[in-house]
């Protein structure tokens, strides 16, 4: 399973050494470049870990090439807390959708065109691991950079009570797209490079709607407290991921709520 150095034509990772049970083998910063061209779009520059930062910025010189910007695909903190230090290395804007996370740049907006020496990319609004969550679709390459909103394994945490219904609003947009352009590959922002873009995010969806169907179980089974619906439903939850679940969990319940499937005094 190879993630450093994968990518497509156009489309290159490299590996941020961050590993843990949120980030997993660490964070994908990936460096977009049109074939011959000399400027470079950098996508999460990552956290401020200095030897990674220099070596994106090290990696683009050897290329012979120049970062023109830095895109993040969300505010969490190993994705773009190094922004300004690489901004500092490179000279680049940082833009954002989240004002806190931009360099001297500006903001991305849904179905915003990025164009930069020949290379293009889509912005995607995509809340729900994040309410200002993106995703960047390069056509050329038929791939679509997911941030944390699809991961290489494993499954997306919910940052929000709020956040799992335009989270699979989200999901059946990327599928919608998916199908549309034949999008082949898809490029996350942790984990491996995925090579059957359809089939992950059907397994996406799928495992919501199960977990979703696992809640109402638990709840019907006595179940008030978050804490005892994670217990039902995570009964394997190791301790430093169960604020994670806990998450999940609420968003779930708020979901339930929101569509009128929740019963009075349980917690959400």
């Amino acid at each position: 399973m190879r993630i450093d150095g994968s990518g497509t034509l156009r489309a290159g990772c490299v590996l941020c050494p961050n590993p843990g049970p949120m980030t997993l083998e660490g964070t994908n910063t990936w460096i977009l470049r049109e074939p011959g061209a000399r400027g470079v779009v950098v996508v999460d520059p990552g956290p401020h870990h200095e030897r990674h930062l220099e070596r994106v910025a090290r990696t683009v010189q050897e290329q012979g090439a120049q970062v023109l910007m830095t895109l993040v695909t969300h505010r969490h903190f190993d994705h773009c807390e190094g922004s300004r230090y690489f901004s500092e290395l490179t000279g680049a804007p940082v833009h954002a959708v989240d004002p806190r996370t931009r360099v001297s740049g500006s903001g991305l907006e849904d179905d915003q065109l990025i164009r930069a020496d020949g290379l293009e990319l889509r912005v995607l609004a995509t809340p729900g691991h994040t309410d200002d969550s993106i995703c960047l679709f390069l056509e050329a390459d038929s791939a679509i950079l997911t941030g944390d909103t699809v991961l290489g394994h494993g499954t997306t945490v919910i940052d929000g009570d709020d956040g799992l219904a335009p989270y699979m609003d989200s999901l059946y947009r990327l599928r919608d797209l998916t199908r549309e352009h034949q999008v082949r590959t898809l490029l996350p922002g942790h984990g491996p490079i995925l090579t059957s873009p359809l089939a992950a995010l059907n397994s996406y969806i799928d495992h919501r709607e199960a977990r979703l169907a696992q809640v109402r179980d638990a709840v019907e089974a006595g179940a008030t407290k978050v804490d005892e619906v994670i217990d039902r439903v995570y009964p394997d939850v190791v301790e430093s991921v169960r604020p994670a679940a806990a998450s999940s969990v609420r968003a779930q319940l708020r979901y339930l709520a929101a569509k009128g499937e929740l019963p009075e005094g349980v917690e959400n």
